[in-house]
């Protein structure tokens, strides 16, 4: 099962619209944020896995993701080739998200450097965590959360 949390209403109609027209079936839309859904016992620490691109530095994007993820399960972020700064940064607040750097998959697309970034949870995350959305979340987020029926796995994908 497929469903795409979109914060804007104008994205969630296009893509209803396109669903409706191939005819995809297993895959629906929400609109919301991140931040709000977080919170929302359905989804908080219910996913497997969270994927997402370089849509913030890899402190807030843990702040979105970790929530999201179960426990022993992975978030994994792509960024740019340069990321150990940012890694060693993001430390302390990936530690208080419950999470743990897990490895940086280095590798060329072109002549372009990027990275995943796997962060494995560790442990839950404090309900406290996410109290003042406007002060440290406001990036906002599409989601994408995908529940594979064959091997009982929960994914989301986070766009910017």
């Amino acid at each position: 099962m497929w469903c795409w949390l979109i914060t804007l209403n104008k994205r969630l109609v296009f893509l209803n619209e396109v669903i409706d027209a191939l005819g995809l079936t297993e895959i629906y839309t929400v609109h919301g944020r991140a931040e709000d859904l977080a919170r929302m016992p359905e989804y908080r620490e219910q996913f497997d896995s969270v994927c997402s691109r370089a849509v913030a530095n890899l402190s807030t994007l843990a702040e979105y993701c970790l929530p999201f993820v179960r426990l022993g399960g992975k978030f994994i972020s792509y960024k740019s080739g340069e990321c150990e700064n940012e890694v060693a940064a993001a430390k302390s607040a990936i530690f208080l998200l419950g999470g743990k750097v897990e490895d940086v998959y280095k590798f060329s697309i072109g002549e372009a450097q990027r990275a995943f970034i796997s962060l494995i949870k560790a442990n839950g995350t404090s309900k406290n965590i996410q109290e003042k959305p406007e002060c440290s979340l406001k990036i906002l987020c599409n989601l994408c959360f995908f529940h594979c029926f064959e091997r009982k796995k929960d994914v989301i994908h986070i766009y910017g």
